[in-house]
Formats: C-alpha cells, structure tokens, sequence
C-alpha cells in the first residue's frame, strides 16, 4: 500500500515474525468482571431451569407430554365435579402417556368406558376415560409419549368420540391446561 508511510509500517507487525504473547502485560479484573465469573462457577451446569432452580419444584416442574393434541370442549369445572378436561381429537388417534409411570388402572365401567390410569412420580396420577380400545394392561411401565389407548366414545357419560383427561396432584384434581398444551 502506497499511502502508509515509514513510521507506520514500523508500527504494524512483521506477518511473518511469531507473536510473542509473553510480553502481554496481565490485565487486571473489574469487580463486576469477579462477581460474574463467580456467579458462574457456581450455577449448576446441568441445571435446565431457568434462574433460581429452587423455585422450579411441585407440578409446575414436570415436563407434560399431551396425551392428545385437539380442541378443548369441556373445561375443568370443580363445582360440576368434571375434574378434567374434554377434547376432541381425530378418529381411531392414538392417546399417550403424559408422563412415565405405571399402569394402575386399565378397565371397563358402564359409566366411563374403557379407561386407564397411570400413577407417576411425585404423587401424580393421570386418568384417561371414554377409550374405544386400550393399549396397555395393569402392571405395564408406560415412558411419556407412549400410545396407551385409542380416543373414542365409550360410556353412557359421552356425547361423542373425544378424551376426558384428569390430571391429580397429592390425592387433589388440578386443571390440566395449567399444565400442558393441548
């Protein structure tokens, strides 16, 4: 380049000569820049939540996975006694486990139809009711995600093919759409 003069190609280094990185004077930490590398060193690396991780307990700290995803039609109503939500979803869909558990229930009722329960841990029980087929029997270890049942329109307490989805915490019915997306 044409336009640097003497002095100043005296002042860039030489390309070819190695960088010597031992005369690089120690440079000195802020406070701030010692309280964030602290604060660093000590979070849990493994750690998914987000902030203070001591908050993240209860039910709010599962990871649902939706047994069905359609339209609710039915909310969750304490004062009708419907402890669960009602969707509609597509024919002959597959309904899976919300999260991994046991089967503890899996039967016929005049009432309900062909339902299954899931016990979890933490003293979570999840209920699945008016199944036109279920997938698992009493005893099977089910991970979330895994097809249990087939939605249908079994029971005399139905108006048509959809699920009733119950989700219970500490032996009380709790509001499934808090929880999950649907």
């Amino acid at each position: 380049n044409g336009n640097i003069g003497k002095e100043e190609k005296d002042k860039r280094p030489d390309q070819n000569q190695p960088s010597k990185f031992d005369t690089i004077k120690s440079l000195k930490k802020s406070p701030e820049d010692a309280a964030l590398r602290q604060e660093i060193e000590n979070t849990d690396n493994y750690s998914l939540g987000v902030g203070n991780t001591e908050a993240a307990t209860g039910i709010s700290s599962f990871l649902f996975f939706p047994p069905i995803k359609g339209t609710v039609t039915s909310r969750y109503n304490t004062n009708a006694k419907h402890y669960g939500i009602d969707i509609v979803g597509k024919p002959n869909e597959a309904i899976k486990a919300t999260l991994d558990g046991t089967v503890l229930l899996a039967n016929f009722t005049s009432e309900t139809g062909w339902t299954i329960g899931i016990q979890h841990g933490n003293n979570l029980f999840s209920l699945y009711k008016h199944n036109s087929a279920l997938l698992k029997k009493v005893g099977d270890y089910v991970k979330a995600g895994d097809p249990i049942a087939i939605i249908g329109n079994s029971g005399e307490l139905t108006t048509g093919s959809h699920l009733h989805f119950e989700l219970w915490y500490n032996g009380m019915a709790v509001n499934p759409t808090e929880y999950i997306a649907f």
